[in-house]
């Protein structure tokens, strides 16, 4: 997914532009190019997907992209949109950077149905959860208390 794929799927999440079709490119695959896809290292399964935060006690909607150019798109149903670098810093860590501060995060689970990150914060590891986006995606009400 290109960075211009990835805005236009964040303007979709945001409901600008409903009206406008997104066209679709199909692409051959040869067999060669399959398996070097099966064989990719776990970054690539990471990077170019929209990962969906997911867990019953988490508010919707919120959504990390890793971008393979080393941009970070981080967004949620009720939260302005935020744009970081981040890298691979071993096998199995990456770092970003919000406000000023480095985030590392262990990647515990990435498969192609999940993403476990354990981020270390100064009050502790915390884990979250993520699940690929389904396409068509659209912000869940959030429930008024």
């Amino acid at each position: 997914m290109t960075s211009k794929a990835a805005i236009l799927a964040l303007l979709t999440l945001w409901g600008v532009g409903t009206a406008v079709s997104v066209p679709a490119w199909a692409e051959e695959t040869s067999a060669s190019e399959s398996q070097a896809d099966a064989e990719a290292p776990p970054e690539g399964e990471l990077t170019n997907r929209v990962w969906v935060k997911s867990g019953a006690d988490q508010l919707p909607g919120v959504i990390k992209i890793f971008l393979s150019d080393g941009t970070l798109v981080q967004d949620s149903c009720w939260e302005t949109h935020r744009l970081s670098p981040w890298q691979m810093t071993d096998a199995k860590t990456v770092t970003w950077n919000e406000d000023g501060m480095d985030i590392k995060a262990d990647i515990v689970t990435l498969t192609a149905s999940e993403l476990v990150l354990s981020l270390k914060l100064k009050g502790g590891a915390v884990e979250e959860r993520y699940a690929p986006a389904g396409v068509p995606y659209v912000c869940p009400d959030i429930p008024k208390g």
